[in-house]
């Protein structure tokens, strides 16, 4: 892992809403939580594009010609499903001649009470030699993610990987950054807290995104063989 950004540093409008969905009384307002999440992503699609490359363009104006310098790169927006889709949106909103791709990552859960994670399905375009943009809420353990990017690579070797989290546990960075040594991936988060439960819940963090942004589930645990 080349870089890391922790977005949350800085003075900003980004705490603003990292704060609100946090928050256990906004949180009830599931359209705002969602919201908060997509302007989140909005804010992370900016900061990203200051570092893809540009290249100057005639623009043509009703009064003449301006020069404008554009980016080059067409990304792939690729996000883990569900929790994912609001952050997804709002970085889609400004690149928003981006592929996308998705890819379910789910806790499969056994009957003492520990999980896995599985891959369960992929819909990913050609990431080979694109910028790949990988995103996920909420940054735990490490895993989901880091097994999303390993099964991504199938469609493809990326110039470069943005993994993006709103709120991510320094468990879950130190892990990416353990295995994943290629320099051509960063890291960008909105807030890092450092303790994570047991059940791979960040603390402080905010709960279960998924869930607070489109209603909770029942996880269906397998019989005991």
């Amino acid at each position: 892992m080349k870089t890391f950004y922790n977005l949350g540093k800085e003075n900003s409008l980004l705490n603003n809403f990292i704060a609100e969905i946090r928050s256990v009384e906004i949180q009830k307002d599931s359209m705002r939580f969602r919201r908060n999440l997509e302007r989140i992503g909005e804010i992370f699609a900016y900061e990203i594009s200051k570092t893809l490359k540009y290249s100057e363009k005639e623009v043509t104006t009703p009064l003449g010609i301006a020069n404008i310098k554009l980016p080059v790169e067409k990304p792939v927006l690729a996000t883990i499903l569900r929790a994912g889709l609001p952050l997804h949106n709002g970085l889609l909103n400004y690149f928003d001649n981006a592929d996308n791709a998705f890819v379910t990552a789910f806790r499969k859960h056994y009957q003492d009470g520990s999980f896995e994670i599985q891959i369960d399905y992929v819909s990913a375009p050609s990431i080979d030699k694109r910028v790949l943009i990988l995103i996920d809420p909420m940054l735990a353990s490490g895993k989901s993610i880091y097994l999303t990017y390993k099964s991504l690579l199938s469609y493809g070797k990326p110039i470069h990987v943005y993994f993006v989290s709103a709120i991510a546990s320094l468990q879950g960075i130190n892990y990416l950054h353990s295995k994943i040594k290629t320099n051509n991936c960063s890291l960008w988060v909105g807030a890092v807290d450092e303790e994570l439960t047991a059940q791979s819940y960040i603390v402080p963090g905010l709960g279960d995104a998924g869930d607070l942004a489109y209603g909770n589930k029942n996880y269906a645990i397998p019989d005991e063989e």
